[in-house]
């Protein structure tokens, strides 16, 4: 009995000492970081907002979602550029490094350096190291519990946003002197101005961090990733802007990355990185794989066969007919693009969606079809030229849902039915998803269930209303209505079936009224609405976006799908209508090269890109090719937006 009572004093014993090391690590953090936050309250800072303390904490919070600290550690610096040198008091950037803290235990937060050099002289292998007269800016995610009087007080008056359910930004800017003891001030407004715009970019564009493999020492749990840059355009708040709504904010890993630019006089001009070529090129007849169909040169356009054509030694990415052709394509034009192509090639493997198990390549469509059974079948009949000669949305329709799906087993496609046991705090409202695996699992389908070649379409709409678009999320989440314009529709009018999906995703909750737009739109389609769910009706109209735009109701997102914007001529006028209303725009297009095109189009239009190129978690799965490059492509393989 006494040991079983001894036994019962040492667990307690044990539990209390844990809880009490649990609270010394909230109070004053653990690992790499200087601490807590300080007693530094943005209240205090001179000339400061109530409106702009709201929206660094709205910034914070954003920032918190995104979770760098799952990958990202002290070792990993950033540079940071925001707009000119200029536009800041020295004529220089304030704080152009930046690190993560947190990620391997202690203070959750970020620190901001005057310098590279500075970063690396206090950022340790296990902790970070106090260098005395060295000034860095802190933002710690602190409990709202352990914050000073003076911050809670702050925190209740204006409402402010949380980080996750009960954390809270304290930003402060921190010296050591030469005893070892930590000094602290409140930030200017200058400072907190350039910790705003870094906060919008990084949570953008951090997720695109692509792990380097091969890079890296074994004997390091680091996660090495491959050199990066990326330029975003941040809108700055009203009070901010002086005359310069948007700000240009480079992010580059590691600091020190640069552009091959041209220089711009503008200070939100985005430039476009590409490798720098080697002096002289090695030309090698490389056979391109005799399986695939027929390609077009790069330099001729002339088509040729997979086993006659040939494509350049260092990319591999770009066809030609000839050696001559080849040669000739390097001089004019593919010299300063072919690092760039390289850097693509690479990163296929990257694209490739390895769950699922039915065949994911469709050089030649009616043979990947047939392989399926699907083939001129239903709505697969888009995804292929047998039925070209029938015009958009006039394929004749046998039956219901097996017929629409090919006639694919019943528990292959999705039925039309709602989605079970999907409840948010016991209350129904539409289900966020995050890629193809947690669909497919939803609605119980096999991953040999092509569907998602289709689906692609209607659930990257919603992906863009849920996900990338935070208007229309809260629209729907508060049970209102989403006003869509789409443009530039073709197949997509032969499968409405699929979008009905999208009605049952909203699970009860939120209206979207989907206007099709475009040149495509047969005559006697055109005005006609289709209620494809008691949530969801599709009206289409036949013209061009510029001229149709004044009679239809204002839009709260604009989506292009696969709309190859450097293509079609005929996306100029949509571009400044889009620029003039200033509604946030999403484009996806099926390549990288595209992808760099488009920006280069949107940019020429004076838009400013603020929603960066990133993969479509929806893409398609099937690859295909671009007619006169080996660069995989993917129907709404990347997604980059404006105005969002």
């Amino acid at each position: 009995m006494q040991d079983f009572a001894r036994f019962h004093t040492r667990v307690g014993m044990d539990l209390h000492l844990k809880n009490l090391f649990d609270r010394f690590q909230e109070q004053f953090g653990s690992g790499p970081g200087l601490g807590p936050g300080s007693g530094t309250c943005l209240m205090k800072v001179e000339g400061i907002s109530s409106n702009f303390i709201k929206l660094l904490f709205k910034a914070s919070a954003a920032l918190y979602r995104t979770e760098p600290w799952r990958r990202l550690r002290p070792g990993h610096l950033f540079g940071v550029r925001v707009g000119k040198d200029s536009d800041w008091s020295g004529k220089k950037q304030p704080f152009p490094c930046s690190q993560f803290i947190g990620g391997d235990g202690g203070d959750i937060g970020f620190y901001m350096f005057r310098s590279e050099n500075d970063a690396k002289k206090m950022t340790g292998s296990r902790e970070t190291i106090r260098v005395p007269n060295v000034e860095l800016l802190r933002v710690t995610y602190e409990l709202e519990t352990l914050m000073f009087p003076s911050n809670r007080k702050m925190i209740k008056s204006l409402s402010l946003e949380a980080s996750g359910n009960d954390r809270f930004p304290v930003i402060d800017v921190t010296r050591c002197t030469s005893s070892g003891e930590l000094q602290f001030r409140n930030p200017t407004l200058e400072e907190l101005k350039f910790v705003y715009a870094f906060m919008r970019a990084i949570s953008l564009v951090h997720p695109l961090l692509q792990a380097d493999k091969e890079g890296g020492p074994n004997w390091t749990k680091l996660i090495s990733f491959g050199p990066f840059i990326e330029t975003v355009d941040i809108q700055w708040p009203p009070e901010m802007a002086r005359g310069h709504e948007l700000v240009a904010v480079t992010i580059s890993h590691p600091p020190g990355q640069a552009y091959e630019e041209k220089i711009s006089s503008t200070a939100s001009s985005t430039p476009t990185k590409y490798a720098e070529p080697p002096d002289e090129v090695t030309f090698m007849d490389i056979r391109v794989n005799s399986n695939s169909s027929s390609r077009h040169c790069a330099m001729c356009e002339k088509e040729v066969n997979g086993d006659q054509s040939l494509c350049c030694g260092r990319c591999r990415a770009v066809v030609y007919c000839t050696s001559l052709c080849q040669k000739q394509h390097w001089k004019e034009s593919h010299k300063s693009m072919c690092g760039l192509y390289k850097a693509m090639m690479e990163r296929e493997e990257e694209l490739v969606m390895k769950i699922f198990m039915f065949p994911c390549s469709a050089a030649q469509p009616c043979k990947w079809l047939e392989s399926l059974g699907i083939h001129q079948k239903g709505m697969w009949r888009r995804k292929c030229s047998c039925y070209s000669h029938c015009p958009f949305g006039l394929l004749p329709v046998k039956g219901g849902l097996w017929d629409s799906w090919g006639g694919l087993d019943d528990e292959e496609y999705p039925g039309d039915l709602p989605f079970h046991n999907q409840l948010r705090d016991g209350i129904s409202s539409p289900i966020l998803l995050s890629g193809w695996s947690e669909y497919y699992n939803l609605r119980s389908l096999p991953l040999s269930s092509p569907v998602a070649d289709i689906l692609s379409h209607p659930l990257t709409v919603y992906h863009i209303l849920t996900a990338l678009s935070i208007n229309t999320k809260n629209l729907l989440l508060k049970g209102k209505e989403v006003i869509l314009h789409y443009l530039g529709p073709e197949g997509e009018m032969d499968w409405m079936p699929a979008f009905s999906e999208i009605s049952h995703l909203l699970n009860g909750l939120g209206n979207i009224q989907i206007i099709m737009v475009g040149p495509e739109i047969p005559t006697n389609l055109s005005g006609t609405t289709s209620g494809i769910s008691s949530r969801v009706r599709v009206n289409l109209v036949r013209g061009v976006y510029q001229e149709e735009a004044t009679y239809l109701p204002s839009p709260h997102v604009i989506v292009a799908l696969n709309c190859a914007l450097d293509r079609y001529s005929s996306w100029g006028g949509a571009l400044d209508l889009i620029k003039a209303i200033g509604v946030p725009a999403f484009f996806t297009e099926q390549s990288e090269i595209l992808c760099a095109n488009a920006k280069q189009v949107l940019r020429g239009a004076g838009l400013h890109i603020t929603h960066p190129v990133t993969p479509n978690p929806f893409r398609s799965p099937v690859k295909n090719h671009d007619s006169s490059t080996n660069l995989p492509s993917y129907s709404n393989g990347f997604v980059l937006g404006v105005n969002a």
